[in-house]
């Protein structure tokens, strides 16, 4: 499916494990620790491109009003579709239903090598997202470089059926400005 559609999945059985997490989001200075072998150095040459997704995340669904939530964790992925240049990834925030800022998870650009991949990690127990969550991930490039494949894969469940289902990154371009 295409952008912020959903696939919802039946997990059972031994899968149902995978949505264990603690209570806090992964803090923003474990991104460059955990994820070291996907970052290289920051390009010397100035970015001639740049961009910037939209992608909805849900840390929880209500699944009857009032009555039932279902609390999902969340997976946040930036894939560098660029077989030969570096990706720079300027922001990546976490937004509540709201749209308060929950999380800033870069404190400087960091650049991801050639079809290099980092996480950001929501555990399930961490709805401070709520039902209408959303990430911004801004980036840049230097020469012709392929843009950058960004989705998230919720996953969660309630009694005995567990769900999982993606929603993919959007582009942000402004519309409606004089002609």
């Amino acid at each position: 499916m295409r952008a912020a559609a959903a696939v919802f999945a039946l997990l059972g059985g031994p899968g149902a494990s995978l949505i264990a997490g603690g209570a806090a989001a992964e803090p923003a200075s474990s991104l460059q620790q955990n994820f070291a072998a996907s970052l290289t150095a920051l390009p010397a040459e100035p970015a001639t491109v740049s961009g910037a997704f939209y992608v909805p995340v849900y840390s929880s669904v209500a699944m009857t009003p009032g009555r039932m939530r279902a609390d999902f964790s969340v997976t946040l992925s930036v894939h560098n579709a660029s077989e030969s240049r570096p990706l720079i990834l300027r922001r990546i925030d976490y937004f509540d239903t709201a749209g308060a800022r929950v999380e800033a998870y870069l404190k400087e650009p960091v650049a991801l090598k050639p079809f290099g991949t980092i996480e950001i990690f929501i555990p399930v127990k961490d709805v401070r997202g709520g039902t209408s969550a959303n990430f911004v991930v801004e980036w840049g490039g230097s020469g012709e470089i392929a843009e950058p494949v960004v989705e998230a894969l919720m996953v969660g469940g309630i009694g005995s059926g567990h769900y999982a289902f993606i929603s993919q990154g959007r582009p942000i371009k402004l519309v409606g400005g004089k002609p």
